[in-house]
């Protein structure tokens, strides 16, 4: 249940908005008017919009627009009274009360709590996907004072915070109460949609309710991706539609000028122009021609991306069992996308990498430990985790003599330099941390002897090898993605303050005191870890005094109640305090790499796609995960961007350049005073913002002609900069893949997003287009499902365009023959049908199931994806290929039953040259031309396919009798004119004749010139194919050449006069050569990774006859 107070808000400076939102994209009103709109952005729906319009009426679609606006607001409290109310009556400035398993109705400030010192568990999956709890934390007043309902009636505090954001880890504010100020964060903030876990009540002030919500405003337009073959389709059918409607309205023009007005017999008493009949005759062909286009070509293509979306989530073989992970399509619109892509961008830990932290290495004091050996036995330590491993027993041997203080000051920083939560369920201790790398470096100090027992606001308690102290705890200097450090200020029991502090190697160092005497060895051990693609951490600390920490702690508190830019201000207060450190040692890490990764990355390697792995590790941890996942090999010339002279050169004159502008910014063109002044600045923002382009297409050009990029040191949000960048210069397709929410970014900034089912939660899942359990499955994704469907969709349109234009042209020889007046060629149930049911199915399934080769001939040789990224199989060039095919099969199926019926008589002595036998004729041949031609097309027969051709052919002769019966033309004799046609044309052998000779001269061609591009010019899977055929009947030859057939039993064995095999069985050797598997001689064929496929045949039908 959640209760509500009753009070009052008398100081607002801004209009408070209640809690109800709604998530709905449509209501009973707007549904059809804002569906409308949207699905009539794509030019071929608003096409069939104005055809619609020209055939039945006008429609008109507004739609209505809102804008929402907030700034900083300020509130307090009076007199509460408890009740229980619904979410949607929840408003700004009300405290309420939650109760364990219930959802947050609002952004609320934690006030207090059940628990200890206030703690709050949640969780947040309705945020972030990740399933593991997170706490928050009261303020410690507001823990003390405000437990009881009639403190709470006595609250008078006053908020003032920022205004509403969708930054779901940030947030700033402070506390007026009792003459005193206190900072609010994120830490004291439970965020509408997280879930109370392990608490039985607590109290919150609303803050944010309804669209003001972090959750509503991170709830904004997703960017709609569309693939390249949408994007050519779009506007390609419809300008040829225009052009030709328009080339016959004006036939139509020229026909009236010369032959309508002078023949009295088509005077149709309207006194219209010339030039106004032809522009209605332009909307007329419009209609008559909407054929090119019909609607039934969108909705197939939706089904076949469904379809195929169906087929990835169905692969068993993308299945993730150790996970119950099953590969999931997220979206039906870039199926053929991902037979298309160039660029891969690839996070490394959680993606490449297991992200399951084990602590295996150390240095402390400079002496390196884990040398290899038998594993430690922990029992000596009651809180020893016991999945927990470590090889190096001196080590072990000098923490329990407590002789080293080093080492025992080492392992104290891994216990008390951390955010991690401890609980206690069922007598075992409980770790919750922020990361992995916490996690096990926590875990470690706890099997070493040091374990962290629990924390409050102000103190942590450590078990120091059996001895439990506890520490006061002043400040905690937070981790973040610029700072790559974390430090804690502590108070120990003789009174001394100390600073322990962790952090990446590359900050650490800047910050150590000059006269670090295990600088140098520690620094080498970094390096080996490094080569051994070990994550590592360097811990240090300082001695504080008093009245440094006194006077540092003042600049801290205001930093902390800064209501603007306080990030940036708490930063340079650490920056005070963290200096003069002394170096302990560094930590290793080990995140091995996930299962089937090198030979992932060959096999994408050799589809010609180019990987870059974005990391935010050190240079040498990412330059050996390189070398561990065979993305770089001995044999690679790595070229390092630091040792660049061009780079160099460019950045210091890049720097150069900046640090005069900033110079002339700051002493002159901060306060332009004349119009000159303003021209040279923007004259110079100009030319700084071209140089910054040059220098981005200088990066590109530089980067993409290497085989791989590794990407070190980088942020998430340069991560995605980075993806941006090629999208921008190259234009070429990319897939980004990750596990994190650090990779959301990069996965929503790529064509194509691919999120992995990792350690570190369900965000990038949930931003994704596609999502697995590991990296591995992404070559079944790409090689695979993405290259089927991109042949199949391809050849699905480039049929469909030509069935549509060798059906639709007709229309225009026919107009030659009828003043281009815009009748139709063709009876009107049969133009109605033919899409629907004449010609669709077999093209349909050709678009879901269709197959060149095997998904395994698909792995073996990924060359042949190449295809897709260099866009071979539909492109301007196919689609106008497939409209001469059309136009030359309509010209074949209109003038050839002409040329027949021009002076012919029939059996009965009847001339059958009417128009209604001449459409019969005409529809026959097509049915049997189009549905012949996807036979010719079709790679992978089933006998569903054949089914649907024969079936297709068989419907339309079927309807087409029943159509032209007479018992329908008496019931509905104004829509069914054709009464008896087709019995009485199709009873002609001379129409079948004709219809016979149609069929071989559109057909016929066809089939020579496929067979002559096989011969001659095969494709690459031509080639695959006849590999696989030549070694099946190989494989099936020696079979039959070792097979022993039946015999009389006769010993012919004292008639050998030559030497026998004693030798050879003697010497072990086998008498026949072992058959070389499938495998192997594919492999061999492939030219042992060379890039090209055409010497396939050639290599593998030297080697097939050498077994």
């Amino acid at each position: 249940n959640t209760f509500r107070p009753l009070l009052s808000l008398p100081d607002c400076s801004w209009q408070v908005k209640g809690n109800a939102i709604k998530t709905y994209k449509y209501n009973p009103i707007t549904f059809l008017p804002l569906n409308l709109f949207e699905q009539f952005k794509r030019a071929a729906n608003f096409y069939f919009l104005v055809l619609l319009i020209l055939q039945v009426s006008k429609m008109e679609n507004t739609h209505c627009e809102g804008n929402l606006s907030s700034v900083i607001f300020r509130t307090q409290f009076s007199a509460v009274l408890f009740k229980a109310t619904k979410w949607k009556d929840i408003k700004v400035g009300d405290i309420i009360r939650l109760k364990k398993n219930t959802f947050v109705p609002a952004d609320i400030l934690l006030l207090s709590s059940s628990e200890p010192n206030s703690l709050c568990y949640v969780e947040t999956a309705e945020l972030d996907g990740e399933t593991n709890l997170k706490f928050k934390m009261a303020l410690e007043v507001t823990h003390r004072h405000l437990q009881e309902e009639s403190a709470l009636a006595d609250f008078d505090g006053l908020v003032e915070c920022e205004e509403p954001n969708n930054r779901l880890d940030k947030f700033t504010g402070t506390l007026s109460w009792r003459n005193s100020n206190y900072p609010l964060d994120a830490d004291k903030i439970l965020l509408r949609g997280c879930k109370m876990r392990n608490t039985d009540f607590c109290h919150g002030m609303v803050i944010f309710a309804g669209a003001d919500t972090k959750i509503m405003k991170n709830s904004g337009k997703t960017r709609f991706k569309r693939t390249k073959i949408d994007s050519l389709m779009n506007y390609m059918i419809i300008v040829v539609l225009i052009l030709l409607s328009a080339g016959l309205a004006i036939g139509h023009t020229y026909w009236e000028q010369q032959v309508g007005n002078s023949s009295w017999y088509l005077y149709d008493a309207q006194d219209l122009s010339p030039a106004y009949r032809g522009f209605l005759n332009f909307w007329g062909y419009i209609i008559v021609l909407n054929t090119m286009v019909p609607i039934s070509l969108y909705v197939s293509v939706e089904v076949i991306r469904f379809g195929q979306s169906y087929f990835i989530n169905w692969d068993l073989q993308m299945y993730y069992p150790e996970k119950d992970t099953a590969a999931k399509a997220r979206t039906t619109t870039l199926n053929e996308q991902l037979g298309q892509i160039q660029y891969i961008f690839s996070d490394k830990t959680g993606t490449l990498t297991q992200n399951i932290m084990t602590f295996k290495k150390c240095c402390i004091n400079g002496q390196r430990y884990g040398k290899l050996c038998k594993a430690f036995d922990f029992s000596w330590n009651v809180y020893a985790d016991g999945k927990f491993l470590f090889y190096d027993h001196y080590l072990i041997e000098q923490i329990k003599s407590g002789k080293e203080p080093e080492i025992q000051k080492f392992f104290f920083v891994l216990a008390i330099c951390h955010t991690v939560m401890a609980d206690t369920s069922d007598g075992q201790l409980n770790y919750q941390a922020a990361s992995p790398d916490e996690g096990a470096l926590v875990t470690a100090a706890r099997s070493f002897g040091y374990v962290f027992l629990s924390r409050t606001q102000n103190t942590i308690t450590i078990s120091e090898m059996g001895v439990e102290r506890t520490y006061d705890v002043l400040a905690i200097l937070d981790f973040n993605s610029d700072r790559k450090r974390m430090s804690v200020i502590v108070r120990e029991s003789g009174g001394n303050i100390r600073l322990y502090c962790k952090g990446a190697d590359t900050v650490i160092y800047q910050r150590l005191h000059p006269r670090n005497l295990k600088r140098e060895a520690t620094e080498e051990a970094l390096d080996v870890f490094a080569n051994e693609t070990l994550r590592t951490l360097c811990l240090c600390y300082r001695d504080i005094s008093q009245d440094e920490f006194e006077a540092w702690n003042k600049k801290f508190v205001e930093a902390s109640l800064a209501t603007s830019h306080r990030d940036e201000a708490l930063d340079k207060v650490y920056e005070e305090i963290e200096k003069n450190l002394i170096l302990l040692g560094a930590t290793a890490i080990e995140d091995k790499l996930q299962d089937g990764v090198p030979e992932t990355i060959s096999r994408l390697s050799k589809a010609d796609i180019k990987i870059w792995v974005l990391t935010g590790d050190k240079k040498e941890t990412a330059e050996n995960i390189g070398f561990s996942c065979e993305l770089l090999t001995e044999e690679t010339a790595i070229c390092y961007g630091e040792d660049t002279r061009q780079v160099k050169t460019q950045s210091s004159s890049f720097q150069d350049f900046q640090s005069g502008t900033d110079l002339k910014k700051k002493l002159k063109l901060k306060f332009p005073r004349t119009a000159e002044e303003k021209k040279k600045q923007a004259e110079k923002r100009r030319r700084a913002e071209a140089y910054k382009e040059q220098q981005q297409q200088n990066f590109v050009d530089l980067a993409c002609e290497c085989r791989a990029v590794i990407c070190c040191r980088v942020t998430p949000k340069q991560k995605a900069m980075v993806v941006e960048l090629v999208k921008k210069y190259k234009k070429a397709i990319t897939l980004a893949i990750g596990d994190g929410a650090n990779d959301v970014n990069m996965i929503k900034t790529a064509h194509i997003g691919v999120g992995i089912s990792g350690q570190e939660g369900m965000q990038a899942v949930m931003s994704s287009d596609y999502s697995f359990g590991q990296f591995r499955y992404l070559q079944r994704l790409l090689l695979v499902h993405g290259r089927w469907s991109y042949i199949r969709m391809c050849k699905f349109l480039r049929y469909f365009f030509y069935k549509n234009f060798a059906f639709t042209l007709v229309h225009i020889w026919y107009s030659f023959f009828n003043g281009f007046s815009a009748q139709t060629a063709y009876e009107d149930w049969f133009i109605t049908l033919y899409n629907v049911l004449y010609s669709s199915l077999p093209v349909l399934l050709v678009g879901l199931f269709d197959q060149d080769v095997s998904d395994k001939l698909s792995l073996r040789f990924p060359r042949l994806y190449v295809l897709g990224q260099r866009d071979l199989l539909f492109n301007y060039k196919k689609f106008f290929l497939s409209l001469l095919h059309g136009a030359v099969t309509s010209l074949i199926i209109f003038f050839i039953p002409y040329g027949a019926y021009l002076k012919s008589m029939g059996q009965d002595g009847e001339a059958p040259a009417d128009y209604q036998s001449f459409a019969v004729t005409a529809a026959s041949s097509l049915i049997f031309v189009v549905n012949f031609q996807i036979g010719l097309d079709t790679s992978y027969w089933t006998f569903v396919n054949a089914f649907s051709v024969f079936g297709s052919i068989a419907l339309y002769f079927g309807i087409t009798f029943d159509l032209h019966s007479a018992g329908i033309h008496v019931l509905f004799p104004s829509g069914f004119q054709f009464t008896g046609t087709a019995p009485n044309a199709l009873r002609q052998p001379y129409l079948w004749l004709t219809m016979i000779l149609s069929i071989a001269i559109c057909l016929l061609p066809i089939v020579a010139q496929r067979f002559l591009f096989m011969t001659i010019w095969p494709s690459e899977s031509d080639k695959v194919s006849d590999i696989c055929v030549i070694w099946q009947q190989h494989r099936t030859r020696r079979q039959s050449a070792f097979r022993r057939g039946v015999s009389a039993r006769r010993s012919a064995y004292a008639f050998s006069h030559q030497r026998g095999y004693a030798d050879l069985i003697s010497s072990g050797r086998s008498l026949r050569k072992r058959r070389a598997p499938l495998d192997a001689v594919l492999d061999t064929c492939a030219g042992n990774g060379n890039p090209a496929v055409s010497g396939f045949s050639d290599a593998c039908n030297c080697r097939l006859f050498t077994f």
